[in-house]
């Protein structure tokens, strides 16, 4: 399916676009556009890749003529740019509503354009139940995805519209892993905001895997959900500190602004209509119109009483979660590195 077609990854210069280019380099993909503003780290990419498939793509999905042009001739489009920082969103809301709302309305509308055959649009748990700006946004770009899914341009291409769910990308720029090593090397205490708050712990490769699933089983509005286990931050903290054979201190400096104490992938409303997947959760888009009465619900109430979340999933204990530390590529190099 991929042969001789063109990939689009806006915000291609992230944690994201780079372990999807380890895939993707050897596939039969005749071009991969990288759309993101930083041009530096385009030009770092650039010199680390040295391949001939990679076009960098300088713009700004805020900027819709920026991101129409760039989707010319494009096949697919995974849209990973956006603004994830909870407590930056939270004192600069209308930057987030640019970049997450507007700017993923300037990509579905470009994408619809242009005739683009899959898009696969990357969102958070914190989009469930959300409390803060971030999750907010992202809750609407989810709506607006199943909502393009519905446009009759995208309809009569038979063109597929789907969004992914995810948690805490264990590594990812700005997430807490990198910071707790920093400080484990330094010598400072290890800041918690609250030791009891758990987490989704997923690796960079389990959030490729679930786009890639997405993409190839997905159908016009599904949101995809991939089940991850969880752990508390005090345990992510011990198990670090066990790992570098560390005695840092630990410091819980309180939470954060709008910071939930535990994530939830799947809500009560979309668990009664999920399809369980194995690894994975489907949630089908409602694609009735709005003459409601045109439809009788025979079977009688669905809804459940129980989300899918951090703190009701499988739950790592220190040990465990070392052992999944351990397979994390960045974790290797900085233990590799680390002189006591």
């Amino acid at each position: 399916m991929f042969k001789d077609k063109i990939l689009l990854i806006t915000g291609g210069t992230g944690s994201f676009g780079n372990a999807m280019l380890k895939g993707f380099l050897n596939s039969d993909l005749k071009e991969i556009r990288i759309f993101s503003r930083d041009e530096k780290k385009q030009e770092d990419m650039r010199i680390v890749y040295k391949n001939d498939k990679l076009n960098f793509v300088i713009g700004d999905v805020r900027d819709f003529d920026s991101i129409n042009n760039a989707m010319r001739g494009v096949d697919f489009v995974f849209h990973a740019a956006a603004l994830k920082q909870v407590p930056s969103c939270e004192f600069y809301p209308m930057q987030a509503v640019q970049t997450n709302i507007i700017g993923a309305e300037n990509v579905l509308e470009a994408a619809a354009r242009n005739n683009v055959q899959r898009v696969v649009v990357l969102s958070t748990d914190k989009a469930v139940y959300p409390i803060n700006v971030m999750g907010i946004s992202k809750a609407m770009m989810e709506k607006m995805a199943v909502s393009k899914a519905r446009d009759g341009r995208v309809q009569e291409v038979n063109a597929i519209y789907t969004a992914t769910r995810y948690g805490n990308v264990m590594c990812s720029r700005g997430s807490i892993i990198p910071l707790f090593i920093k400080q484990i090397k330094e010598g400072k205490p290890l800041t918690i905001t609250n030791p009891n708050m758990t987490r989704f712990m997923m690796s960079l490769d389990d959030s490729v895997d679930l786009v890639m699933f997405a993409f190839k089983n997905g159908n016009p509005g599904d949101i995809f959900v991939q089940k991850s286990p969880g752990a508390t931050i005090e345990v992510l903290a011990m198990a670090l500190k066990e790992l570098f054979n560390a005695n840092n201190d630990i410091n819980i400096i309180g939470e954060r602004h709008a910071e939930k104490m535990y994530e939830t992938l799947c809500s009560k409303e979309e668990m009664s209509k999920a399809e369980d997947l194995g690894r994975f959760y489907r949630v089908p888009a409602d694609f009735r119109d709005l003459n409601y009465t045109k439809y009788v619900q025979e079977e009688g109430a669905k809804l459940l009483d129980t989300e899918y979340n951090s703190d009701n999933t499988e739950r790592l204990n220190v040990e465990e979660l070392k052992k999944l530390l351990l397979t994390l590529e960045y974790v290797q190099e900085e233990l590799a590195s680390y002189t006591k």
